[in-house]
C-alpha cells in the first residue's frame, strides 16, 4: 500500500505563529471594549447601549409610557449583547432624571435599592430629551449590527450631557472616571465659552454632601476630589447624617459605622437609619463623649468622608482622548452652535422652497395658467404650456422653475383652484418672508443665538436642579487626634514582647488599636510597628511607647560597640520611619549593647542630661568614674554612629545629680 502525502505542495506566503494570533485577537478586543462598550463618545458622551436606548425610545414615542421591557426588546434590534445589559443600562439613565421620565420603583441611589423588574417599570422621553437629543435631519446614520435597520452614529446633541451626568467604565488597560456637574452651571459655562470668558467647573453630585474641590485638576488623571456627608449635631449626644457623599448609600455606610466601631476606632452607642426621601442617619454617643471629636471621628474612620479620583477619557476622532472637562465642555458649546446653525441652514432652505411654491402657486391660479393645458394632448405639451406661461413671472422668482415644480403645480387639485383666496396667500407668502429673515438674522449673530438657546433651556428646565453639593475646603483629619484610646499598652521588658492583651505585665500608656508604637531593645535595634495583641518588640526593652509623628522627642544613648568594644554616645531625633522595619542605631558590630538610654521632650531638656560614668578598675587607670554631658553631642539624625566616650571597659552608669546627690543605676 503506497504511503500517504500530507505535505502541501504549495506553502501558504505567510504564516502566523499562534502567539501572534493570540496579540491579534487581544487588541481586536481591547479596541472593541474600548470604543464600544467602556467610554462614552465626546459628540454625545454616550455609549453605545445607551445611545442605543435613546434612539430606540424615540422610535416608539407617542407621548405615552412604554413598558421598560418593551424597550429593552425594541433595543435589541441595534444593541447585541443580550436584555440584562441593556435594562441596567436604562435604569441607571433613569435613575439621573435628566433624558428619562419614569414610572414605577426605579430604585434609589441613596439607599442602594435595586429597580423592580423591567416588566413592572415604565419609561417615556422627557421633553428635554426630545428638544435637546433629537434631530432626524442632523443625525448621521449606520446601519445596525445585522444590516436590518439604521442607527445614529451619534445623537445631534445640544447639551453637555457627558459633563451632566457622569459615567463610568472600565476597558482593557483603560478606565473612565466622569463625574457629574450641575445642569444650571453647565449651561451658564457655555454661555462662558461662547463668549469667550473664562469659567470653572467643579462636580455637583445628586446625594449631595461637602465637596474640597481644590485638587480637582479639571477631571484628569491625577485629581483627587474630597467628598463628606452632612453631619449636624442634634443634641450634645445624638448625631444627624442628612447627606452622603457620593457613591455611598445609608446602608453601607451605617454597616461601615458600625464595623468601625466594632474595632474601635470610634465610640457610638447606637445608629438608627430614617432614610426615606432624604437621607437620616441618627449616631447616638456614649455619656461624656465630645461631639466635635465624635463627627471628626466618622470623618476619618468611616465613609462619611471619601476621596474620589477622576479620569476624564472620551472617543474622539476615533480614538481614546485624555480630555479635561473645560476643554469638553468648550467643544459642546460649540458643536452645539454649529448645530444650531445646521439646524437653522435647513429651516431656511425648507422656508424659502416653501415661499418658492407658495408665489409659483399663487401665479399659476392667479393668472389663470391652468386653463393653457386644456387642449394639451400629451404630458409634455403640459409641462412645455405651464412653463411658457409661467415665463413672464420667473424674475418674480427667488430661483429657476425646475420640471419638479411644474408637475407639483399639476397636483393641485379643482377644488383648491376653486377655492383659492389671493389675500390669504399674500397673507403666508408675507408671513414666510417674515420668518425667512429672523432665521437670516440668527445665522448672521450665531454667537447670540446660541447664547439665548442656553438662557432658554435654563429658563424652561433649571427649576428644581440647583447645586446640591456644597463647595467648600477642608483639612484631613488626623486619625490619631480623634482615634478613641479605649486600649492599654503593656510591655513586658525582658522577653521583649508588647501589646493590649499582655495585662499581667507592666503598662506603660493608653492606647488606640489603630495606633503605631515604636521600640528600642538592648542590643540598638529601633522598630516602629502597629500596636496588636502581642507583638515582639526586642530584647532587653529600653523603651517603647506609642509614636507619634508631630513629637519632637529627643534620644540619648550609649552603647558598647561589639563585645569588649569601645564605648560611644549620641544625641537623636528619629525622623521619618517605615514600618516594621529594623534600623540598627549602633555601628553593627555584633554584640553591641545599649548601656544607657533614656527620652527628652525637648531638645534644651536633652542637652542638659548629663551622666556619671563609672569604669572597671584596669592597670595604670587613675581615675574610675567621669562626667560625661550629652550638651557635648550635636543633635543628629538616628543613623550617626555616636562620639567616642572611652576605650575602657565600662561598670556602670548613673544619672549625674543635679544637687551633687547621689542617684540610682540605671
Amino acid at each position: 500500500m503506497d504511503e500517504l502525502d500530507f505535505t502541501d505542495s504549495e506553502e501558504p506566503a505567510e504564516q502566523q505563529s499562534l502567539g501572534d494570533m493570540y496579540s491579534d485577537y487581544f487588541l481586536d478586543y481591547a479596541s472593541y471594549v474600548i470604543m464600544e462598550r467602556a467610554v462614552p463618545h465626546l459628540g454625545d458622551g454616550l455609549k453605545p447601549v445607551q445611545r442605543r436606548i435613546l434612539h430606540s425610545m424615540r422610535e416608539l414615542e407617542d407621548g405615552r409610557y412604554n413598558k421598560v421591557a418593551n424597550v429593552v426588546g425594541n433595543t435589541m434590534k441595534y444593541h447585541p449583547h443580550g436584555d440584562t445589559s441593556i435594562g441596567d443600562a436604562m435604569v441607571q439613565l433613569g435613575q439621573k432624571e435628566l433624558l428619562i421620565d419614569t414610572q414605577g420603583n426605579w430604585g434609589n441611589v441613596l439607599t442602594g435599592d435595586k429597580a423592580a423588574a423591567p416588566r413592572y417599570i415604565e419609561a417615556r422621553l422627557t421633553p428635554f430629551a426630545l428638544e435637546v437629543a433629537f434631530n432626524p435631519k442632523t443625525t448621521e446614520w449606520t446601519r445596525s449590527y445585522d444590516g436590518r435597520n439604521k442607527e445614529p452614529v451619534t445623537l445631534p446633541l445640544k447639551f453637555p450631557l457627558l459633563l451632566a451626568q457622569g459615567v463610568e467604565g472600565i476597558a482593557v488597560g483603560l478606565a473612565c472616571k466622569m463625574l457629574p456637574h450641575n445642569f444650571i452651571e453647565l449651561l451658564e459655562s457655555c454661555i462662558c465659552a461662547l463668549r469667550k470668558q473664562p469659567f470653572e467647573l467643579l462636580p455637583d453630585f445628586p446625594t449631595g454632601g461637602i465637596m474640597d474641590g481644590s485638587n480637582y485638576n479639571d477631571g484628569l488623571r491625577g485629581g483627587r476630589l474630597r467628598v463628606r456627608a452632612e453631619i449636624q449635631i442634634e443634641k450634645k449626644r445624638i448625631l444627624r447624617i442628612t447627606q452622603v457623599p457620593f457613591g455611598v448609600t445609608t446602608g453601607s455606610l451605617m454597616d461601615n459605622i458600625v464595623a468601625a466601631n466594632e474595632k474601635g476606632k470610634i465610640k457610638i452607642s447606637k445608629v438608627v437609619d430614617n432614610t426615606a426621601a432624604q437621607a437620616d442617619i441618627l449616631v447616638h454617643l456614649p455619656a461624656g463623649a465630645d461631639p466635635e471629636v465624635a463627627r471628626d471621628s466618622l470623618y476619618a474612620f468611616t465613609d462619611c468622608e471619601v476621596s474620589i479620583s477622576p479620569n476624564a477619557c472620551v472617543i474622539h476622532d476615533g480614538k481614546p482622548h485624555f480630555m479635561g472637562v473645560t476643554e469638553m465642555l468648550k467643544h459642546s458649546a460649540n458643536q452645539t452652535k454649529e448645530l444650531l446653525k445646521l439646524e437653522l441652514e435647513i429651516k431656511l432652505g425648507e422656508l424659502n422652497e416653501k415661499w418658492h411654491f407658495s408665489s409659483l402657486e399663487k401665479i399659476f391660479i392667479e393668472n389663470r395658467i391652468y386653463r393653457d393645458i386644456e387642449e394639451c394632448e400629451t404630458w409634455e405639451a403640459v409641462i412645455e404650456a405651464i412653463d411658457k406661461g409661467l415665463k413672464p413671472f420667473k424674475k418674480l422668482l427667488k430661483r429657476e422653475v425646475t420640471e419638479e415644480d411644474i408637475v407639483r403645480l399639476t397636483e393641485i387639485k379643482i377644488k383648491r383652484i376653486s377655492k383659492f383666496d389671493s389675500f390669504k396667500a399674500d397673507e403666508l407668502i408675507n408671513k414666510l418672508e417674515d420668518e425667512i429673515a429672523e432665521v437670516e438674522k440668527n445665522l448672521k449673530q450665531l454667537t447670540r443665538f446660541a447664547v439665548a438657546y442656553f438662557k432658554n433651556l435654563i429658563k424652561k428646565y433649571g427649576k428644581g436642579r440647583e447645586r446640591r453639593t456644597e463647595i467648600s475646603t477642608f483639612d484631613v483629619v488626623d486619625r490619631t487626634q480623634v482615634v478613641a484610646a479605649t486600649e492599654t499598652l503593656y510591655v513586658n521588658s525582658k522577653d521583649g514582647f508588647a501589646g493590649w492583651g499582655l495585662k499581667k505585665d507592666e503598662s506603660v500608656e493608653k492606647c488606640s488599636k489603630i495606633d503605631d508604637i515604636i521600640a528600642f531593645d538592648g542590643e540598638g535595634v529601633m522598630r516602629v510597628s502597629k500596636v496588636s495583641d502581642k507583638a515582639f518588640v526586642g530584647k532587653r526593652v529600653q523603651h517603647i511607647a506609642v509614636f507619634r509623628k508631630d513629637d519632637e522627642k529627643v534620644y540619648s544613648m550609649i552603647y558598647r560597640d561589639g563585645r569588649q568594644g569601645a564605648v560611644y554616645a549620641k544625641r537623636f531625633k528619629v525622623g521619618g520611619v517605615t514600618r516594621d522595619k529594623e534600623y540598627d542605631l549602633t555601628k553593627g558590630t555584633k554584640g553591641s549593647r545599649v548601656i544607657y538610654f533614656a527620652v527628652h521632650d525637648s531638645e534644651e531638656e536633652s542637652a542638659e542630661n548629663a551622666v556619671l560614668v563609672h569604669l572597671k578598675p584596669a592597670p595604670r587607670l587613675r581615675s574610675l568614674s567621669r562626667l560625661f554631658g550629652f550638651g557635648e553631642l550635636a543633635l543628629k539624625g538616628r543613623s550617626v554612629k555616636g562620639n567616642l566616650v572611652t576605650k575602657h571597659t565600662v561598670d556602670r552608669i548613673v544619672r549625674a545629680p543635679k544637687d551633687g546627690g547621689d542617684l540610682e543605676l540605671k
